[in-house]
């Protein structure tokens, strides 16, 4: 088995899921690349040193440019805010790196579309780190689509809720800043929801959208009794119009207390209806229009080794993956496409600007009261 040399970026919530996934890939996936963990960057020489001995890399580095200039590092994990991705992927591509980003993928259009620009003409391979769409349900909810057990497709109702920022009390942060953050629940969560909808519905056409800041102000954690404001959006929904001629509601909350990681949608057909959502996200509910009324109604899909990849992780069916296995499954497909075999659902830096112009089109729509076409 070949190896290939991996620094990571980044050492907080989705650094670890990195690594985690690198640790997991050979003992899960076998090949065809294994993972060589040589060097991790944090800014912090004292917690880059210990996540170095916790994730099992050879060294820490507090200059993520050690990274890149490393020739022995040969794949780039960025996990990083969101402010510094553009610069730390541009730099990863000139080096000739393959580049696994975190979304979003930047503050603005202009960012994702400098770094779309930049991986057409690189030799790396690209991925964002959109492991949802990886779930062995999803890809069951795509096969019962495209072999026409729903008919024909007809609407998408979706939503991603979260309750991280429902809570008026919690203090200001870069996360409520444009120049740190971008975009707010549409860059953060709703571009999960569009990956999704991208999958299994096609492009979106045109769409017209709101946007809420229900938090106008937060106080701000170091000057007692001040406040701060909030500059981007706590909630968004759209109405959009899928290429295939589909309608769809798509929806976004930050701030939407009771949901944890609420991303679920309805697809009706003429013949049927599918029903998913992440807090279940071994179960996906399937109804079907065929056979005696008497005796329809919707009935549960339970993952298991039938559903690839399911089976590389456990044998039984019932007892379910998790958020960190999506993100092994994440690994394996951009490995396997850097030794040059087709991954059908990867989200490179192409299809991730996509996203991003759904996402930053809601934004237009709703300070210009208008419907907004989307390139094909």
């Amino acid at each position: 088995m070949r190896e290939i040399g991996v620094g990571l970026i980044g050492t907080g919530f989705m650094g670890k899921c990195h690594a985690l996934a690198y640790g997991a890939m050979v003992p899960i996936f076998g090949g065809p690349l294994r993972p060589k963990l040589l060097k991790l960057a944090d800014a912090d020489p004292s917690i880059g040193a210990q996540r170095a001995a916790e994730f099992g890399f050879a060294e820490a580095v507090t200059d993520w440019r050690a990274i890149i200039a490393d020739p022995a590092i040969a794949l780039v994990s960025i996990t990083t805010p969101n402010a510094l991705h553009r610069e730390m992927a541009e730099a990863a591509l000139a080096a000739g790196k393959h580049v696994w980003c975190e979304k979003p993928m930047g503050l603005t259009l202009a960012d994702a579309e400098s770094m779309a620009a930049a991986a057409q003409t690189a030799t790396g391979r690209t991925q964002l780190g959109y492991n949802y769409i990886r779930n062995p349900l999803i890809a069951e909810a795509k096969r019962l689509i495209e072999a026409g057990e729903l008919g024909r497709i007809t609407h998408f109702r979706g939503a991603v809720d979260e309750d991280y920022m429902a809570d008026g009390d919690i203090p200001w942060s870069w996360r409520c800043r444009l120049a740190d953050a971008g975009l707010g629940a549409l860059g953060d969560i709703m571009v999960h929801l569009v990956s999704l909808a991208h999958t299994l519905m096609g492009g979106i056409d045109s769409l017209t959208a709101q946007i809420e800041t229900i938090h106008k102000t937060r106080p701000l954690p170091d000057r007692p009794g001040e406040s701060g404001a909030v500059e981007n959006e706590d909630a968004a929904q759209a109405l959009v119009r899928f290429a295939s001629g589909a309608s769809g509601v798509l929806a976004t909350s930050r701030a939407a207390w009771g949901r944890k990681n609420r991303l679920g949608f309805e697809i009706h057909g003429t013949k049927g209806t599918l029903i998913y959502d992440q807090e279940r996200m071994n179960e996906l509910q399937f109804f079907s229009a065929s056979g005696d009324a008497s005796t329809r109604g919707f009935r549960t899909i339970l993952s298991g080794p039938v559903h690839a990849p399911y089976g590389a992780f456990c044998p039984a069916p019932g007892h379910g993956l998790g958020f960190n296995d999506l993100k092994v499954i994440e690994l394996n497909g951009l490995l396997r496409a850097i030794d040059g075999q087709a991954d059908p659902l990867a989200v490179d830096f192409a299809a991730g600007l996509a996203i991003e112009r759904v996402i930053h089109a809601m934004v237009t729509s709703a300070q210009t009261g208008t419907w907004i076409g989307l390139p094909a």
